[in-house]
């Protein structure tokens, strides 16, 4: 038997993760039983030696979608914004997982263990695929990690236990789901998201996303018996998300 699709239609809320008013719009005063994001990344402004600013030459990407920090401080002080709000937003003992590249752990880890989350059960790598090679070999870049962070320390594992995914290897839009829903640049396929979502909770569980962007974390939470709440900055997006939702609940439907 399949689980129990959300009971409401979803909806992607058009609000910044930085203030109360989002949380309480998506959530409805019920609290998320996983945490699972993709934050914007410690992406340093680029600059010249002289303090100008350095054009993004070449790179096929949506300069408004990307945000960019002076400092790694800059960027522990955003943490600092919406961490707390999303945790006070959890169940007791959520799980927190949370999408980082590597100038962003540290601030991320900071700011979770000042909010008891002192121990970081591990780090889920997506191995990105890029161009095939001479001899059908493949590059790997690993760039993004996903932080898994937890209040107590993560119970040893007993042989009944099935084998914990740390990391998975897959191109930017294999599924072709990203350019379905307009090529943003912080995709993540399905095969990424997974084995979090089957990791971190149960069918029926309430997965919060305070940074929805293309909407490929609560629209995978779905896919999978979950419920979700979900809050996006850009309201375009905002909107886009609401209908991947509203169309991965009614292909749930019909499973």
């Amino acid at each position: 038997m399949s689980p129990a699709p959300q009971a409401t239609a979803p909806r992607c809320v058009h609000a910044d993760a930085t203030e109360e008013r989002g949380y309480t719009e998506a959530l409805g005063g019920e609290r998320a039983d996983v945490l699972l994001s993709d934050p914007p990344y410690c992406l340093l402004t680029r600059r010249r030696k002289g303090g100008d600013l350095r054009e993004d030459r070449g790179r096929k990407i949506d300069h408004d979608l990307v945000v960019r920090f002076e400092t790694v401080r800059d960027y522990r002080r955003f943490t600092e914004g919406w961490l707390p709000k999303a945790v006070a937003h959890c169940k007791p003992g959520a799980p927190l997982v949370l999408w980082t590249n590597f100038l962003g752990k540290e601030p991320i880890l900071q700011v979770a263990r000042g909010l008891g989350y002192a121990h970081l059960a591990g780090e889920f790598i997506w191995g990105k695929r890029t161009t095939e090679k001479s001899g059908n070999e493949y590059m790997l870049r690993v760039y993004e990690v996903a932080l898994v962070l937890l209040r107590e320390p993560p119970p040893l594992p007993s042989p009944a236990d099935p084998p914990q995914v740390w990391s998975v290897v897959a191109g930017y839009d294999e599924e072709g789901e990203g350019s379905h829903w307009g090529s943003h640049p912080h995709h993540k396929p399905f095969r990424i998201i997974e084995p979090l979502v089957r990791a971190w909770s149960k069918p029926g569980d309430l997965v919060l996303d305070p940074f929805a962007g293309s909407g490929s974390i609560p629209a995978a939470a779905l896919r999978l018996g979950r419920r979700t709440a979900c809050l996006e900055l850009v309201p375009e997006w905002a909107r886009d998300v609401t209908r991947r939702l509203q169309a991965e609940g009614t292909a749930s439907l019909g499973a």
